[in-house]
């Protein structure tokens, strides 16, 4: 991932909260509206989100995403994802201060993206209600509770926004993980966020969090880790386990595996980039069967395989899905998985099917 983290500065908006919904290309406008409107409770916090959010990493990315290029093309493409999403009723976006580059031509960071969209939303609609999750980048030189609340404050600065709902640590630190977990209790009680939490945070070091906010009265909201049909490391590494135990929300990033679990890549036509390095066309051979499946299933619901691999993790309960949207098509995509679920025969199934795959290698900090 790139990193990119800007000088300090802070500003303040109003915000009034309300959310308004359109139909949207097929999909049935009463059942869209109830799926839409129906929120879940991050953790055990007072914070109530959409069960699907919107990953921004590839927003303004240079490194990874978009084939080493940003324009005015793929701003605009941006910005017609957030604007589906909210039109949908999908109003929890997740971004990160390293998201986006500032030392390749043309990158921007994906926080002052996502701020501009929301205060060029604002400016047609007042009312709009958007959700913020940010993170904090545990980089080796940021030491103690402070760095935690200077990175914070300049997250604030680059979005717009007095407050963000939800702030969260992006990976374990070499050290200073507990002044971290301090920080993250101040941030709340100075009322800079709503609720807090982790990211590619491993059993053991989550329930370390969990206890230490604890001792505050401050729930742990969440934990964001790399979660999805073909990776399923949360349910075998006690993550997915703990999250159920102490009640706080698993958030699935890379749910629909960066693109491949959408049918679109095959044997001989598989990911550019980086993700070609590691979705490589033996792996697609192996992973046809599962994708067949799915395909099958969707049509079953008159449902993409996207949308069926999305419904498939919120079938698992107490997991919100955050897959990324590059532009409107992929966001009102991604609508359609709310409003209906799959039935447990049919979970069971693609389940088996996927454990016949070796997984790809995720986020290697969650060893730690």
């Amino acid at each position: 991932m790139a990193m990119h983290v800007s000088s300090a500065c802070f500003s303040v908006f109003s915000q009034r909260k309300v959310h308004r919904i359109r139909a949207i290309a097929s999909e049935d406008f009463a059942s869209l509206k109830v799926a839409a409107e129906e929120k879940v409770k991050l953790g055990g916090s007072d914070l109530k989100v959409t069960r699907l959010g919107i990953g921004a990493w590839s927003w303004g990315d240079t490194s990874y995403w978009n084939n080493f290029e940003w324009d005015d093309r793929k701003m605009k493409a941006a910005k017609a994802a957030f604007d589906a999403s909210v039109d949908s009723g999908i109003t929890l976006f997740d971004t990160a201060e390293v998201y986006g580059s500032g030392f390749l031509l043309g990158a921007v960071n994906s926080e002052t993206l996502l701020g501009r969209f929301i205060r060029e939303r604002k400016e047609k609609e007042p009312e709009v209600e958007v959700a913020v999750a940010t993170k904090f980048a545990a980089l080796p030189w940021r030491l103690g509770r402070q760095s935690v609340l200077t990175a914070l404050k300049d997250s604030l600065c680059r979005l717009g926004l007095p407050s963000v709902e939800l702030y969260q640590l992006h990976w374990p630190g070499v050290w200073g993980n507990e002044g971290y977990i301090d920080g993250l209790g101040d941030a709340v009680e100075q009322g800079l966020v709503k609720a807090v939490g982790v990211s590619n945070y491993s059993e053991k070091r989550l329930r370390e969090a969990y206890e230490k906010l604890k001792m505050r009265g401050i729930p742990l909201a969440s934990n964001q880790v790399n979660y999805s049909l073909i990776y399923r490391a949360p349910e075998e590494n006690g993550v997915k386990a703990a999250c159920d135990e102490l009640g706080i929300t698993l958030i699935a990033y890379s749910p629909i595996a960066q693109g491949v679990l959408t049918g679109k890549y095959t044997p001989e036509n598989p990911p550019t980039g980086p993700r070609g390095r590691i979705y490589t066309p033996e792996f697609l051979t192996r992973l046809q069967p599962l994708l067949n499946r799915v395909k099958a299933v969707g049509e079953n619901y008159s449902k993409t395989s996207t949308q069926v691999v999305l419904n498939w993790l919120m079938a698992q309960e107490n997991v919100v899905p955050i897959p990324g949207a590059k532009n409107a098509e992929q966001a009102e995509e991604f609508a359609g998985a709310l409003g209906w679920k799959i039935t447990e025969e049919e979970a069971s199934e693609l389940r088996s099917l996927a454990s016949e795959i070796k997984p790809v290698i995720g986020f290697p900090v969650e060893k730690l």
